[in-house]
């Protein structure tokens, strides 16, 4: 990706910024010119040199340039003269003096107000950077998660975010400031003689072809490191979730040589990146040292020869205006590699914002405001991969109000044709419809309005009970039944048989659940989950194997709160244990992605099929 791409890419929100930066680095370069051009009269001075140009010639407009140069210039050592002869050269010295001291103040001024605009760029294009991200990243459909390490992914959005403000944006006051110092420092060098440029501008060629073979591998070593990165990433986020696992099976000391390995091998990577990083700067120094050594003796057997176009006071301000030169160029030989560096963290960001959603919304989607008739399953079929069907040809109708459960054995497809119906995932073939309309001609946030879902793993977040609560609707709106939001919020956990072990805790409604609910039991966290959904008040529900990882005193509560949620709404229920949908309207039963039967549980059981066989089993 080429600089320009780059600035095309962040800077266009910021240009008011980037114009008062671009102002204050002209003016602080002018004035470090002329704070370096007291270097002459000051020699002059002090070697007592005097000018033949003793005289005062009066500044035309119209006098061709060079001629007019000559003549401020000649103007400037007469009024010098002046000087020296009623006040002393001591007194002229000290005027120059201060000269030198105002003009220095007033190029740092600047440049500090250079560097003080370009402060709100780099945090701003860092903040709508990682903006960006966690928006796709909330946005991409839940199947992109299954094919993608959560480690990797949280490397791109922190290490590789990190690695692009340190490596792009750390050089753009440098890209913005450094090559306009050296433009300027150019100009000013050619007008003073141009033959000496010319011979140094012969000599720089060479040097960035050393500087630029340094760096080309960097890019690759630096993808590679972050990659790595990932990897470290994924393997700490899988120790922290199986850690009873890792400790059950004393299995810590194969992951510690498993993460020993992983980080020197990361080290050996970064170790390699940085040190060729850090050869960029005494390269260049050196190169630019080469360079002032070379000029000195080429200029210096001009002046002593006697053949040289101008004296020795200008040629040494001449070699403190090029020395000047190599920092910048320092800097921006620095500044490439840090974009190299920073290019190969950018691309791995870019392929999280370039993936395509597949869930897709039409140009012009119907509203959907209220579920008033039923949900049809209208000979859906669906392949995560398209080699693979998980569901065939499934025909399913289910009214307003009425119960459906979904049972089968594991991997028959139940959890997969529930999401279908929120379009986590979107049909291979076939349509689902409610109120007789596609859920894809519907907008994805009116759809899923309708709905409330409770999963076998209550997913809570390290907040309070009120807020873990109330994520689901919004609390700037009216609460329902001219009730405040705390008191809806006590209403809904009561139902839900919360509101008792919430009340013990130490700050009630206010205290913080922990971790993904680890302050809680696995009963008190699915009950937390019901509450959030009989707060939404949603017209369809789906429960998703709800109460399949509780023991016995807590499938009572919960399910007590189940009830309670599922009346009088329609409910998708996708059951493990039988005894808890005993009394559904409809019982579908799915065997390698078809519903091979369908029924009330009486009328199943009398089937002496695949439900009776299940049933069984559990009885």
């Amino acid at each position: 990706m080429s600089i320009l791409k780059l600035l095309h890419r962040f800077i266009p929100p910021y240009r008011p910024q980037v114009a008062l930066n671009i102002l204050f680095n002209i003016l602080s370069t002018v004035l470090s010119l002329f704070s370096f051009a007291t270097i002459i009269p000051m020699l002059r001075l002090l070697f007592g040199i005097s000018d033949v140009n003793s005289q005062y010639v009066e500044l035309v407009r119209t006098m061709p340039i060079k001629e007019y140069v000559e003549a401020a210039r000649g103007n400037l050592y007469w009024w010098m003269g002046q000087m020296v002869n009623l006040h002393g050269a001591g007194s002229v010295l000290l005027m120059l003096g201060l000269f030198l001291v105002v003009t220095t103040g007033l190029k740092c001024l600047c440049a500090w107000l250079a560097n003080f605009f370009i402060v709100p760029i780099r945090t701003g294009v860092l903040r709508d950077l990682r903006q960006q991200l966690y928006n796709k990243v909330t946005q991409l459909p839940i199947g992109y998660f299954t094919e993608e390490r959560k480690g990797d992914i949280m490397s791109r959005m922190t290490n590789d975010v990190n690695e692009v403000e340190a490596s792009i944006m750390s050089t753009v006051d440098i890209l913005f400031k450094n090559p306009l110092m050296i433009l300027i420092y150019l100009i000013m060098l050619f007008a003073i003689s141009w033959q000496l440029t010319l011979f140094a501008m012969i000599l720089l060629p060479v040097a960035g072809l050393l500087i630029g073979r340094i760096g080309r591998s960097l890019k690759r070593t630096s993808t590679l490191g972050q990659e790595q990165t990932a990897d470290i990433l994924t393997q700490i986020e899988e120790t922290l979730g199986g850690l009873r696992v890792v400790k059950a099976f004393n299995a810590e000391g194969k992951l510690q040589n498993r993460f020993l390995n992983l980080i020197n091998e990361t080290r050996r990577t970064f170790t390699r990146i940085n040190r060729r990083y850090y050869l960029a700067h005494p390269v260049s120094e050196f190169l630019g040292t080469a360079l002032i050594a070379v000029l000195l003796w080429y200029g210096g057997g001009l002046i002593l020869g006697g053949n040289a176009l101008i004296d020795a006071s200008t040629f040494i301000y001449y070699l403190i205006l090029f020395y000047s030169i190599i920092n910048p160029a320092k800097d921006l030989s620095k500044a490439a590699y840090g974009i190299r560096r920073g290019t190969a963290a950018l691309e791995r960001i870019d392929k999280v914002l370039n993936t395509e959603n597949n869930i897709r919304e039409v140009a012009n989607p119907i509203a959907l405001k209220d579920f008033t008739d039923s949900i049809v399953y209208n000979n859906v079929s669906f392949a995560y991969r398209s080699d693979v069907p998980v569901l065939e040809h499934i025909n399913l109708t289910i009214p307003k109000g009425t119960m459906v459960a979904l049972v089968g054995q594991s991997g028959s497809g139940k959890t997969t044709m529930a999401d279908l119906l929120p379009r986590f995932y979107d049909v291979t073939d076939g349509a689902i419809r409610i109120n007789g309309i596609d859920v894809r001609q519907m907008r994805i946030h009116d759809l899923r309005s309708l709905m409330g879902i409770v999963n076998q793993e209550a997913i809570l977040f390290n907040d309070t009970f009120y807020n873990n609560i109330t994520f689901g609707v919004d609390t700037s709106q009216p609460a329902p039944n001219g009730m405040t939001w705390q008191e809806a919020v006590e209403n809904a956990a009561r139902i839900a048989n919360a509101h008792e072990f919430i009340m013990d805790t130490p700050d009630g409604y206010q205290t913080t659940v922990g971790d993904r609910g680890s302050r809680l039991s696995g009963g008190q966290r699915q009950r937390i989950s019901i509450a959030r959904a009989i707060l939404k008040n949603p017209p369809i529900l789906i429960l998703d194997e709800a109460t399949s990882a509780l023991d016995t005193e807590s499938e009572k509560l919960v399910q007590e709160a189940l009830e309670h949620l599922m009346r009088d709404r329609t409910t998708l229920v996708v059951a493990h244990r039988l005894s808890t949908i005993r009394n559904a309207d409809v019982i579908c039963v799915l065997h390698d992605g078809k519903i091979v039967e369908q029924g009330k549980h009486d009328e199943l059981l009398a089937l002496n099929g695949y439900y009776a066989k299940l049933y069984a089993m559990q009885q």
